[in-house]
């Protein structure tokens, strides 16, 4: 058995990525997309007319119409090849926005249901800022269900715990990067690897914290830099990988056990907290890294989208 099909037993895997041709080696459930993915796509030959017909068919609208077009475009095409559901970003520019990121929100469930697509099999990704996740509480009564990413700190999780949102996606791989970089020539690898990796360890408290309370909010842990850091985290609830990363589980054959388990989580002492707006917004400043990868983030999808824009103006 590879390690790929020992992740499958006991996680939910999705496949992080804009192209939906490499989806089906990999039979993933779910898949979840971002500017960053979908850009990277476009630029290459097979998908490059999609983005063409897209722009070409409704050059009339405005370019953020264009843009979700485009999104939802990939998404269909993505849920012709699993069984499960695709998430689809809000764009990042909104991301201190409660309004806008609503109205966005709406309008990507409206598309894909245009598509024939039912609401269900989508997740609308809205960043983890205090203004994204009181969209997300306002879209989830409406029934419409989102994946909060650009995650990093436990304050955002509880937040978004607090607002009922339908999952959360953790990054690993940034977290560790983070603390990486900071410890500079003192980062030991062996030491801060598996179990003891900080961004698995970010992971580690925020689904404890969710089983031991009965949270229904579902745990995505996502980007990783290595194998190590998903062998960690299997039993979380879904884990989002990359094509290359999955290959890797795939041609490997080394045992992976169960590392995350609610019946553990259920009997640990944890405390339960609370934020308000205030509380959240001290909770994230005290988090150096959390704020830092949040802010990083959210420019460096903001600047995919526009680079995708450049490319819908030329086409």
């Amino acid at each position: 058995m590879t390690q790929l099909d020992a992740l499958k037993q006991v996680t939910t895997v999705v496949a992080d990525t804009g192209d939906f041709r490499q989806l089906a080696q990999y039979r993933p459930q779910d898949a979840t997309t971002n500017p960053s993915l979908i850009l990277k796509a476009v630029q290459k030959a097979e998908y490059a007319p999609l983005l063409r017909e897209t722009v070409e068919r409704f050059r009339k609208q405005s370019l953020d119409e264009v843009m979700d077009r485009l999104l939802v475009r990939f998404g269909v095409e993505i849920l012709r090849t699993i069984p499960g559901r695709v998430s689809t970003e809000v764009d990042a520019r909104l991301s201190f926005d409660t309004e806008a990121t609503v109205r966005r929100a709406e309008r990507i469930i409206a598309l894909y249901q245009a598509e024939g697509v039912d609401a269900s099999r989508v997740l609308v990704k809205v960043a983890s800022t205090w203004e994204g996740i009181q969209a997300a509480k306002l879209l989830q009564e409406r029934g419409i269900r989102t994946n909060l990413t650009l995650l990093f700190s436990f304050c955002q999780a509880v937040a978004c715990a607090q607002a009922k949102v339908q999952l959360i996606s953790p990054f690993v791989g940034r977290i560790y990067d983070w603390y990486k970089k900071s410890a500079g020539t003192a980062w030991d690898e062996q030491a801060n690897s598996g179990a003891n990796d900080p961004g698995v360890k970010s992971v580690r408290q925020i689904y404890s914290y969710y089983k031991h309370f009965g949270i229904a909010t579902e745990v995505m842990g996502a980007s990783f830099r290595n194998t190590g850091q998903i062998v960690a985290l299997a039993g979380c609830d879904l884990l989002t990988i990359s094509p290359e990363l999955l290959a890797q589980l795939a041609a490997a054959d080394a045992p992976l056990v169960r590392a995350l388990d609610p019946a553990q989580a259920k009997s640990e002492s944890i405390e339960r907290v609370a934020y308000d707006e205030a509380s959240f917004r001290y909770a994230l400043n005290e988090d150096a890294m959390a704020t830092e990868k949040l802010a990083e983030g959210i420019r460096a999808f903001a600047a995919d989208a526009i680079k995708l824009e450049q490319l819908m103006k030329a086409a």
